[in-house]
């Protein structure tokens, strides 16, 4: 009898136990071996379909992601959670009222920024101004040290004609200082 019990030596290959997707465990149902939630809600995060299922139902994720290629279908299971989240902690605006939100930092935040740049343009034209100030004080003490020493009142009526070709020459000298003085506030005054 020894010679009919022959022991079969193949090895016999371990049975895997696969555990349903997230969404048929809470969904209490066998998980299809193609079942289309299993790759995008995994046993390990139910907490991600229950959130979308509790928004969307399961039969409108399935149909959902039915319809879609399969290279788009997990940036639609992400944006369907991020969706249901925001629908679950705001349930009149959802995603509009978080980007309403961000919309209105994003203003904020803008007019913080032109506020700031006004400061700095206010601030480089009183630098402009304060340069200009120096460069006039600058320019006024300049020509009075090497211009001759004053002539009095009582000379200046009592002239000579040689003294009247100087008074000629300090009144053009002052016209030309007057002229480059304006020409140094014109920007300044614009």
């Amino acid at each position: 009898m020894e010679s009919d019990t022959v022991t079969n030596t193949s090895p016999i290959s371990p049975q895997v136990v696969m555990s349903p997707c997230a969404a048929c465990k809470i969904l209490r149902r066998r998980c299809a071996e193609k079942c289309v939630l299993a790759p995008y809600f995994p046993p390990t995060e139910p907490a991600k379909f229950t959130i979308a299922h509790r928004v969307f139902g399961a039969s409108n994720i399935i149909k959902f992601l039915q319809e879609l290629p399969e290279s788009q279908r997990a940036d639609a299971v992400t944006s369907m959670v991020y969706e249901a989240g925001a629908r679950i902690r705001d349930p009149v605006y959802g995603c509009a009222g978080a980007i309403c939100q961000l919309q209105k930092q994003v203003n904020e935040l803008q007019a913080q920024l032109a506020k700031a740049h006004a400061e700095l343009v206010n601030m480089q034209l009183q630098q402009a101004n304060l340069m200009a100030l120096i460069c006039m004080e600058k320019m006024v003490e300049t020509p009075m040290q090497e211009s001759p020493p004053q002539k009095s009142v009582d000379n200046f009526f009592i002239s000579s004609p040689s003294s009247s070709s100087d008074y000629q020459n300090d009144l053009n000298f002052f016209e030309e200082n007057i002229t480059g003085l304006n020409s140094l506030w014109e920007p300044l005054l614009t």
